[in-house]
């Protein structure tokens, strides 16, 4: 832990650090290629949308021996839609049933109770309807455009518009890819989901803001010197951050672990699947976006600008004037002969003055006589 502590010091004081803006073509590669995948399996299989969203009937059962797949077949067969059965920890079953009526939710516990040989009063039913199901999801995609919406105004109020539209874009990346991973494994997306889903957008925020807040901070007067170019002073300002954005972000993904492996997987408690995979995905691709997308993009989008052009040629000449020098320093240091005096020490030394010229020194006068 010293040793991380001692980097981050280091990488805060621009001692060492990664041009991540330098290599960022690499990092908008696999964003990208990431970024296809999620759509293609977002494409291709499509979202697990819960009863919240399509309507239909959930039914948890007793402690039953019957296994998942036999008791997906019993749903299938009483309510003629597909069914998804999950194992609770207890060794309960919950059958969801989307799109089946909610007036033959009754008829359908009825043959559950006698295939599964549980009591039919025993089975707890919730009943949703497709209507209800259209406006949650309406208010959903009313409540991401709105907090897109002002998150932009803020972002461009509190640092500039070329910022807001680089958070913009991580924050569309981050959702992408969250959305294709649950398109892709399947799970059932639920109102807990949405909440997941804003809960990572937050943080996904938080550290872009934190690079942002740096950044702007150490570009106030940027064109009064000729030493760094903006994208310089952005890759710094990831440097200066790294070890925070990765502490928090892994302090925050142990917990969140602990839910979807610990409590989904081993426990066997499928209700937490839905919010934990979003937040463990969003909060992964949340830190990679701040620094890897966002700050990137914003140095690509300020160094369009006439002023940081003119920045860059004068650093540029500068540095190339630096090079030269330095060679051209090596060049005669490399060319000077060991045997022969040199001439530059013979100038700076102390020079030894002929035998006539100290004749008369120490007198008052200092004259000859």
């Amino acid at each position: 832990m010293s040793k991380l502590g001692n980097l981050g010091a280091r990488l805060h004081r621009g001692e060492v650090g990664y041009d991540f803006v330098g290599n960022r073509k690499i990092w908008y590669g696999i964003s990208i290629l990431i970024t296809i995948t999620a759509i293609l399996g977002l494409t291709v299989r499509g979202l697990n949308m819960g009863i919240e969203f399509e309507g239909g009937a959930v039914f948890t059962t007793p402690k039953t021996s019957v296994s998942v797949s036999q008791a997906e077949t019993y749903a299938e067969q009483a309510s003629g839609h597909q069914a998804v059965v999950q194992r609770l920890g207890g060794g309960e079953l919950r059958i969801q049933i989307s799109g089946v009526d909610t007036g033959k939710s009754n008829g359908v516990k009825t043959a559950l109770s006698k295939d599964l040989k549980v009591p039919a009063e025993e089975i707890a039913a919730d009943l949703v309807g497709p209507s209800w199901g259209d406006q949650i999801a309406a208010k959903a995609w009313q409540g991401l455009v709105i907090f897109m919406i002002l998150v932009v105004i803020y972002l461009a109020i509190a640092f500039e518009w070329r910022m807001a539209i680089a958070a913009l874009v991580a924050l569309i990346h981050d959702i992408t890819i969250t959305v294709g991973i649950y398109a892709l494994v399947g799970f059932e997306v639920t109102p807990g989901t949405v909440i997941g889903l804003l809960t990572i957008l937050g943080y996904s925020l938080y550290d872009t803001v934190v690079v942002f807040d740096s950044l702007k901070e150490q570009t106030k007067d940027i064109t009064k010197q000729t030493r760094w170019t903006y994208s310089d002073v952005a890759n710094r300002s990831i440097n200066s951050t790294l070890v925070r954005s990765i502490n928090t972000t892994v302090v925050a993904l142990l917990p969140v672990a602990g839910l979807l492996f610990i409590g989904g997987g081993v426990l066997g408690a499928g209700t937490l699947n839905d919010i934990s995979l979003s937040l463990f995905v969003g909060l992964a691709a949340g830190a990679y976006s701040s620094i890897f997308i966002a700050t990137p993009l914003v140095a690509d989008l300020k160094e369009r600008e006439p002023q940081m052009k003119a920045l860059r040629k004068r650093v540029m000449a500068k540095r190339a004037q630096a090079a030269a020098e330095e060679e051209l320093a090596g060049t005669r240091s490399v060319g000077l002969d060991p045997d022969e005096p040199d001439d530059a020490a013979a100038v700076v030394g102390p020079r030894s003055q002929p035998a006539s010229r100290n004749r008369g020194r120490g007198r008052p006068s200092g004259k000859r006589r």
